[in-house]
């Protein structure tokens, strides 16, 4: 990372020079001390964290298992851990901590005026009854009832999950999400919520980069839908009204585009400001992704957007998507289902196993669990993706657990594996969900995926995010998308490789 680089950065190692993978250590460190040292020690002595870092992230959620306050430390412990070390750097090169309050120092970094707002009214009709694209046709009613019995019988998704969706179907009027606005950072990501709350006509406060294509996008699905999109705009030369619902042509959106949006990693004062101003019950949607480890920073950045607004808005929510390639504690029906499966695949399944097991060295198509482990600790952390991806997501974790125990509505869902364009952009990701149907596993199209997770959003809104379970691993676990995942007839890393081959050898690779 450059030293020229301003908002939310990572600190110096002991050399001088900007290193997550000291960052990383420090974190996981410091999350296990209180309840692990042992395993605390062993994360502060890994060399080699950017191919070591596996086992440690699941040390940390093993280490939570034991009680409710041994996870909800660890989440505590390794938050503040974050906050402490990650620092804001302001373009005249100040720096202050994350944890010394820095908003105010934000605030004072030459953002320029205050932003403003643009409101769109959509032109569609409200969808009044939820259904869901699958296969290239929209289920709702009985056909949709049935999708979910089968994803059930499958092992696709928690039985949990779709009893939510039923709740959903049964109380249509759900969906528009009255006296609420959703606040969605990173509006046009593929997996979040935004089309889908339109196209129910609920009102939505979009914040993304300032990439005029992004807002054209937005701007075009807000237009087709029948909800109300606000839109945070900068200074503009040209004097026209950006308050009220007179801009509606193409070129007013093609100028909206050039003006809209702002960079959460360096504008959180001005993304608070922003917020604050908004009407209705805030839900604060965590939906940004950026590449490499400026994903660790600006899902640090709007962690610490969310502190500075849960201290001024008692009642805001907190909505996040976990990625299935983690590790979780999960039910016990789910591990009865995996070894299930494994005991009844076929014989040629069996006949491959054994010579590749032991060719691998027991490394490859393992059992997915020991048969006396609860709750089973299912693995899926993909080395490929790395530390920076790994501890960002962890974050969103830490947050959503320490929340909900402070006794805020938290919406976080595990969502399925999807063909989304940043998962396809990792060579090994895209060849391995080309073939992962032959383990067991079920990747989603993304306009299923994100309105099926908007679904289990509205779902939680609703019901002050759901039952409050005795450990914050049942929490994460409830109404998980994971895919099949944590049911298929193998541990995934052990097969990951197998998979990618195949998918390579398919695309004639």
């Amino acid at each position: 990372m450059s030293s020229d680089e301003t908002g939310v950065v990572v600190p110096p190692d002991s050399a001088g020079r900007p290193s997550s993978s000291a960052l990383g250590r420090t974190v996981v460190a410091d999350a296990l001390r209180g309840v692990d040292p042992v395993a605390a020690a062993a994360a502060a002595g890994e060399t080699n964290w950017r191919s070591g870092y596996l086992s440690h992230f699941r040390r940390l959620v093993q280490a939570g298992l034991p009680s409710r306050e041994a996870s909800i430390a660890v989440a505590s412990d390794g938050l503040h851990s974050i906050h402490r070390q990650l620092r804001y750097r302001r373009s005249d090169g100040a720096e202050a901590a994350l944890d010394a309050g820095p908003l105010d120092a934000m605030s004072l970094d030459g953002t320029g005026p205050p932003l403003s707002t643009v409101e769109i009214k959509g032109t569609g009709t409200a969808e009044t009854n939820l259904s869901l694209p699958v296969g290239g046709t929209r289920l709702s009613g009985d056909a949709l009832a049935r999708q979910l019995d089968d994803w059930i019988a499958a092992g696709v998704l928690e039985p949990s999950a779709a009893d939510r969706v039923r709740l959903v179907m049964a109380n249509p009027e759900w969906l528009r999400l009255d006296g609420h606005t959703v606040v969605v950072l990173g509006a046009g990501a593929e997996m979040g919520p935004l089309s889908s709350l339109l196209r129910w006509g609920a009102r939505v406060a979009a914040l993304d980069l300032p990439l005029p294509q992004v807002w054209e996008r937005v701007l075009a699905t807000a237009r087709e839908q029948a909800g109300t999109l606000l839109v945070p705009v900068g200074p503009d030369s040209t004097g026209r009204d950006h308050d009220g619902d007179a801009i509606g042509d193409l070129d007013a959106d093609l100028h909206t585009a050039a003006h809209a949006g702002l960079d959460l990693m360096s504008d959180i004062a001005a993304a608070a400001e922003w917020i604050r101003g908004r009407d209705g019950r805030l839900v604060l949607g965590n939906y940004v992704y950026a590449d490499g480890v400026r994903n660790l920073r600006l899902c640090a950045a709007v962690d610490a957007l969310s502190v500075h607004l849960q201290a001024e808005l008692p009642d805001l929510a907190l909505a996040f998507l976990a990625t299935p390639t983690d590790v979780f504690a999960v039910p016990p029906e789910a591990v009865a289902h995996a070894l299930k499966a494994h005991q009844d695949r076929s014989l040629p399944a069996k006949l491959l196993a054994a010579p590749v097991r032991t060719l691998s060295a027991g490394r490859l198509m393992r059992r997915p669990y020991p048969p006396d482990e609860h709750p089973g600790i299912h693995d899926a952390l993909v080395r490929q993706q790395g530390p920076n991806y790994a501890l960002a997501k962890r974050l969103q974790r830490w947050r959503a657990t320490v929340a909900r125990a402070s006794g805020s509505t938290v919406s976080m869902n595990v969502a399925p594996p999807s063909r989304t364009r940043s998962v396809l952009k990792n060579r090994v990701l895209a060849a391995a969900y080309a073939t992962a149907h032959r383990f067991g596993v079920t990747v989603f199209e993304p306009e299923t995926a994100n309105t099926l997770m908007a679904a289990l959003l509205v779902a939680d809104l609703h019901t002050d995010g759901g039952p409050r379970h005795d450990e914050p691993w049942q929490d994460e676990s409830y109404s998980a998308v994971h895919g099949g995942m944590w049911r298929c007839p193998y541990e995934p890393r052990s097969v990951l490789g197998l998979a990618a081959v195949m998918g390579y050898r398919a695309a004639g690779r």
